[in-house]
């Protein structure tokens, strides 16, 4: 069982701590971080664990073997960094960092330390996305040509005014943040880096409750194609579609999946749902316990970085960028 500190108990950061704690014998949260004590206090006593206000609380203690950051994405790398320093093994949410270079250090950072870092991705772990991922794998689609993606959601609507999440410093690019970041990651880990992008975001309202969306086009290292849209006021919508010469994949959701197979009828699955944040918490833990290969490489994780950084980038110049 792997002790761990939860820093960050907003409503994300309530999320991992429900979703792990007291479900297995991988991780359990046995201390917690927030600015905001009032409010966490009755929470951390809920599950079990005592909150102090201080980050350094958490690396000072001696049962705490790793923390899971759900804090604000400008304090990621200084904070895996003071963490792999403590000798404590970093769980972040995404994103790892809003550019290459802080993501560089992160990594590095850790790797310096022999600490594992994992990333919240957890759509990577979603039985339709993995259903994809095993029909490249396998040749079922044929050569790989293209693919779409597109997240949507309204969680924007109810970020209270002035927060964080509020702030275009730590979100910038309007959806592209909060909810693109999840389709460009699936991307990169089914088709591998990106050389190129051109990104547009319209906005029709600012915030609060904006109404805006972005467009991207991408082309792979590879040579495959892309397309990425996300909009912040619309219901949630997920889907992923690879295209190959024989055939093609689409998730809808978490859990559907239409395969186009050329000589078959069109097929649809409705795949086993899985708490995909359970999953991506206790392939974190499987690392720490050296039981399993954190699932996304660092490697991944800087190609994603690099991708996003280049989409905001295409966004602010209103150009195709090439990535070095």
């Amino acid at each position: 069982m792997i002790n761990a500190a939860i820093v960050g108990l907003g409503r994300w950061g309530r999320n991992l701590v429900g979703a792990v704690q007291g479900k297995g014998d991988k991780l359990r949260f046995v201390r917690g971080v927030a600015l905001e004590l009032d409010a966490a206090r009755p929470f951390g006593a809920q599950y079990g664990f005592t909150v102090t206000d201080r980050f350094e609380d958490a690396l000072a203690d001696p049962q705490v073997r790793a923390v899971v950051l759900a804090t604000p994405h400008r304090l990621h790398t200084a904070q895996i960094v003071a963490a792999a320093a403590a000798g404590k093994h970093v769980f972040c949410e995404k994103p790892l960092a809003l550019n290459l270079a802080d993501a560089r250090t992160s990594v590095q950072a850790c790797e310096a330390a022999g600490v594992v870092l994992g990333l919240g991705q957890q759509r990577r772990f979603w039985p339709s996305v993995a259903a994809i991922r095993e029909l490249i794998a396998d040749g079922s689609l044929g050569e790989i040509l293209h693919i779409e993606g597109h997240f949507s959601n309204e969680n924007s609507n109810n970020v209270l005014p002035d927060s964080w999440r509020d702030d275009p410093h730590e979100s910038p690019g309007g959806g592209m943040t909060g909810a693109g970041l999840h389709v460009l990651d699936a991307m990169v880990s089914l088709i591998g880096p990106v050389a190129k992008v051109h990104a547009r975001l319209v906005v029709r309202k600012p915030q609060p409750a904006p109404l805006d969306s972005v467009t991207a086009l991408y082309e792979f290292s590879s040579g495959v194609s892309g397309m990425l849209a996300t909009v912040r006021a619309t219901p949630l919508y997920w889907r992923l579609h690879v295209f190959g010469s024989r055939g093609s994949a689409e998730a809808l959701g978490e859990n559907e999946l239409v395969l186009r197979i050329s000589g078959t009828p069109v097929e649809r699955r409705e795949l086993a749902p899985v708490d995909s944040l359970r999953l991506v918490l206790e392939a974190f833990a499987d690392a720490v316990t050296g039981k399993a290969a954190y699932p996304i490489t660092p490697t991944e994780m800087l190609a994603t970085t690099a991708a996003f950084e280049a989409s905001i980038a295409s966004i602010l110049a209103d150009r195709m960028i090439t990535l070095v």
